[in-house]
């Protein structure tokens, strides 16, 4: 988690950045799930293939996968297929969903800061936790 401090002059200035950075969540996440729905498809016809061919051999599937390893907190794939891209792609969907939804909260909430008027003489610190303000600090200049 990053926590980071910005300064504004305004509060449409702050509104504005919100206002960008729910733009580009939503981009990044329409682009995201554009590439679920490809990669879905291919996990669906790769699971349909691997289990026709261990049926055919008369093996089994192993739930533990040999080409998966974990260095120090860090899971590594080596020869990644469809499924774990898949896996991916999931997560990143799922995190910038929280992340929009938090952030549209955001938004709405400080639709009573822009009727503050004539800021001026005023600057405005936001407290931001991974681009989301938990904090706005009023400051005479």
């Amino acid at each position: 988690m990053v926590t980071q401090i910005k300064e504004y002059t305004s509060t449409q200035e702050i509104s504005e950045a919100l206002d960008q950075q729910l733009s580009q969540t939503k981009s990044i996440l329409g682009e995201n799930l554009r590439k679920l729905d490809e990669i879905r498809t291919k996990a669906e016809n790769s699971k349909k293939i691997r289990e026709t061919v261990m049926k055919l051999s008369g093996k089994r599937t192993t739930a533990e996968s040999q080409s998966e390893i974990t260095v120090e907190g860090l899971e590594i794939v080596l020869d990644a297929n469809p499924f774990h891209v898949l896996t991916a792609i999931e997560m990143t969907v799922r995190s910038y969903q929280q992340h929009l939804s938090v952030l549209q909260k955001v938004r709405e909430s400080l639709k009573w800061l822009e009727q503050l008027g004539d800021t001026e003489g005023f600057k405005f610190l936001v407290v931001e936790e991974d681009g989301i303000p938990k904090q706005i600090l009023f400051k005479l200049s």
